[in-house]
């Protein structure tokens, strides 16, 4: 019931920056936190960072300070501005909504396809 679509990705040089974004889209009620997963060849899907309904961030320690996220609830979209990318951010970067799709339901998690972010040495 709910779609998110992210894009923004590509190839960058190490130092460089670039802006994901992700729409939320279908029948949906509310959404409460929005965030951003990465996950690296060979890693684990780790939280970059997240963002509540009321604009509360939080964000993994190897980003603060040079990563940003944002939203905006008319649109339904949260961002992610990236700052000073090192080639250890490379990875595929995913959309993640805790969503209602009507009022007397649950919460439950909806995830984009991805998009890859390179940054180069």
């Amino acid at each position: 019931q709910v779609q998110l679509v992210e894009s923004g990705g590509g190839l960058v040089q190490a130092g460089g920056s670039l802006r994901l974004s992700c729409a939320a889209s279908g029948v949906i009620f509310s959404i409460n936190t929005m965030g951003w997963y990465r996950q690296a060849p060979g890693k684990q899907r780790e939280l970059v960072a997240s963002i509540t309904s009321g604009g509360s961030t939080n964000y993994t320690d190897s980003v603060k300070g040079r990563f940003a996220i944002s939203r905006d609830n008319a649109k339904n979209t949260v961002y992610l501005q990236m700052n000073t990318l090192k080639p250890e951010d490379t990875a595929v970067y995913y959309c993640n909504a805790a969503a209602k799709v009507d009022w007397w339901g649950r919460p439950m998690d909806y995830w984009g396809k991805g998009t890859l972010v390179t940054v180069s040495s």
